[in-house]
């Protein structure tokens, strides 16, 4: 078996560790919120989002910037389903991102409840037509 180290697994490596953080994360805060919450810590849970915060916004930006990459990095005879996906795939990075923007600076718990359950199924699809594709 080769080692084949190059600019594409480079590239490719970086850009599945930002979605791992950042749906990952998103996996582990769905655990962790409501535990926190029902033992009356509130403000351990906040300092946990901010800790969260500080790691998935980079690894958001990872993912992004790669996928960037990838994009450039790829023939450009693409079917029109592959477009298609492709598109689609943005759109809900972008979704997810906004989502987890709001979710962030809201403090109505209805609008936090709707935003984090909007970013992450967002975040999935994504992650889905990137397997898709």
């Amino acid at each position: 078996m080769s080692a084949n180290l190059n600019a594409d697994t480079i590239r490719i490596f970086l850009h599945v560790l930002g979605v791992t953080v950042w749906i990952g994360g998103q996996i582990v805060m769905l655990s962790l919120m409501p535990i926190l919450r029902s033992e009356g810590v509130d403000g351990l849970a906040a300092r946990v989002a901010g800790g969260f915060q500080r790691v998935a916004w980079p690894a958001y930006g990872l993912a992004v910037v790669t996928g960037v990459w990838n994009l450039l990095a790829i023939e450009s005879d693409n079917t029109t389903g592959w477009n298609m996906a492709f598109g689609f795939k943005f759109l809900f990075v972008l979704i997810s991102g906004v989502a987890a923007f709001v979710h962030q600076k809201t403090d109505k718990p209805a609008v936090k409840g709707a935003t984090g359950g909007i970013g992450f199924l967002a975040a999935l699809v994504a992650m889905f037509l990137g397997y898709v594709i």
